[in-house]
């Protein structure tokens, strides 16, 4: 049986899905008459993808360590989804460099369709999939989220020495 909860991110309230079997879903929670759900009652299955995100946001960790269990995917798109995490923090990849990991450079559309279904936003990082020209492509939390997720994880620049 799955499990919820809520996470309040910068982005907005984050929810989280999953059973004993592992994390099925994280998606960007739309809808009124949620709060966060306060460590303490987080479901038992999801305490350690809690902990991972509310560490991700506190920048304390690069790299998600899970196990995870989708409620869907066909077998195209759960290779996709997996390409998706050797995509490796401040980093980005086009959507033919994902094609061509996969050995079909020719599915850049398929890569497209599969990466807008990612059942496990920010965990699985489609966020930095790009546009061939580096340029922001389509993102099924909304752009504002892309572009925020993208800056975030670029690293700290330092100005002038002295301000």
């Amino acid at each position: 049986m799955n499990a919820t909860a809520y996470l309040d991110s910068p982005l907005g309230l984050l929810s989280l899905t999953g059973s004993d079997a592992g994390l099925s879903a994280v998606s960007f929670h739309h809808t009124e008459g949620h709060s966060p759900t306060g460590f303490g009652a987080v479901p038992v299955c999801l305490r350690e993808g809690y902990r991972q995100l509310q560490a991700y946001f506190g920048r304390e960790l690069r790299a998600f360590n899970l196990t995870y269990a989708p409620d869907f995917g066909t077998d195209f798109q759960r290779q996709v989804w997996q390409a998706l995490t050797g995509i490796a923090y401040g980093r980005t990849a086009s959507y033919l460099d994902v094609a061509k990991l996969l050995n079909n450079p020719k599915s850049v559309r398929a890569v497209g369709a599969a990466n807008g279904q990612n059942p496990l936003a920010i965990v699985w990082p489609c966020h930095r999939v790009v546009g061939a020209d580096g340029s922001l492509t389509g993102y099924a939390g909304g752009m504002h989220r892309k572009k925020w997720l993208l800056e975030f994880e670029q690293p700290v620049r330092q100005g002038g020495l002295f301000g």
